[in-house]
C-alpha cells in the first residue's frame, strides 16, 4: 500500500477513535462530526488507490460512488454528509446529536472504514 494511502487510513482511524472517546464523555456533536471525517478520509484513501488522486469534497455519497461503494451504504453516507455541515455551523437548525443518533453515526463510520479496508 502506498505511503500516502496509509496516512489517510491512519487519520481515519484516529478520527474514529476520537469519535468514540467523545461519545463516552457525551460530546455527541463532536463525535458525529468525527464520524463524518473518519468516513471521508477512509473513502479518500480508497479513491487515491483507485484513481491516483484525491478530490477536495465532503460529500460522502459522491465519494462513495466514485469508489463504487455498495448501494446499501448510500443512505447512511447521505445522513453522515449532512452531519458535516450541521455540526459545524450554529445557524443551522439541529435536533440531532442524541446518544442514539451519534451511536448510529459511529456504526456507519465503522462499517465504512471496514468496507474500505476490505477493498484497498
Amino acid at each position: 500500500m502506498k505511503e500516502e494511502i496509509k496516512k489517510w487510513i491512519k487519520l481515519s482511524e484516529e478520527d474514529f477513535k476520537t469519535a468514540k472517546a467523545n461519545l463516552k464523555i457525551k460530546k455527541y456533536r463532536f463525535a458525529s462530526y468525527l464520524c463524518q471525517q473518519a468516513a471521508e478520509k477512509s473513502l479518500k484513501a480508497l479513491l487515491l488507490k483507485k484513481s491516483g488522486k484525491i478530490i477536495k469534497i465532503h460529500d460522502l455519497v459522491e465519494l462513495g460512488k466514485k469508489v463504487e461503494i455498495e448501494e446499501k451504504f448510500l443512505e447512511s453516507l447521505d445522513k453522515l454528509t449532512h452531519t458535516y455541515i450541521e455540526s459545524r455551523y450554529p445557524d443551522i437548525p439541529r435536533e440531532r446529536y442524541t446518544i442514539d443518533e451519534t451511536k448510529e453515526d459511529i456504526k456507519t463510520a465503522k462499517e465504512i472504514i471496514k468496507w474500505v479496508k476490505e477493498n484497498i
